[in-house]
């Protein structure tokens, strides 16, 4: 039998022995009464960007979904398998969430082969390839833009990325409908790994603005 990850069962023993005891009583009231997170956060499966770490978020306050790119896909009701969108569906119909963040983060992988036509797929299947469609149009448009460096490209459409998938959320009429009567709102953020800061989209401009620290 293969060996579960050492790291791994490291790690459990310092949460039990460390986090845990402090918030015990916290898990308890989660088991017993169930989850009320406030907010749902789209981030990247990017090990580097947690959103849980990055917002120092305790159990039970955040409902995290994360894919490749932090992306959302236009609202598809074609029978097919929906893993974000039915995450987007259970955050806004069942736990209410009283908000949204779309959190991109710099150095993506993904947006880095959106940007790079000659890549090679991953996989015979080539699972990425068809998901980072989702921004090819915007990829297109950027790789003709000879002024920019390679890492302006890369940044400004992980910032274009965040706000397609904005604009994908408003396609979902749970979405649209709270959105409209003031009981949803939706954010995007951008993160950045080499030096921790975090920049916040204005809902008015649309332009990302840093946060202090």
């Amino acid at each position: 039998m293969k060996r579960f990850p050492v790291p791994l069962l490291n790690g459990y023993r310092n949460f039990m022995s460390g986090r845990y005891v402090d918030e015990r009583e916290r898990y308890r009231v989660l088991a017993d009464q169930g989850q009320k997170p406030h907010t749902l956060i789209v981030a990247c499966c990017d090990s580097r960007a947690a959103p849980e770490t990055i917002f120092d978020a305790g159990p039970g306050e955040l409902f995290v979904v994360r894919n490749v790119a932090n992306m959302v896909p236009p609202y598809e009701p074609d029978g097919q398998y929906h893993s974000t969108s039915a995450a987007l569906e259970f955050a806004v119909q069942a736990l209410r969430v009283r908000d949204i963040i779309v959190m991109g983060h710099g150095r993506c992988g993904g947006i880095r082969a959106a940007l790079d036509p000659s890549a090679e797929p991953l996989s015979p299947g080539d699972f990425i390839g068809k998901w980072m469609n989702l921004v090819s149009t915007a990829a297109e448009q950027i790789q003709g833009n000879s002024v920019m460096t390679d890492s302006e490209r890369q940044t400004a459409l992980e910032r274009i990325s965040i706000r397609n998938s904005i604009a994908n959320l408003r396609t979902f009429p749970c979405v649209k409908i709270l959105e409209e009567r003031g009981k949803l709102q939706l954010h995007g953020a951008w993160f950045d790994i080499s030096n921790g800061e975090l920049w916040i989209m204005d809902p008015d401009t649309r332009d990302f603005v840093r946060l202090d620290k």
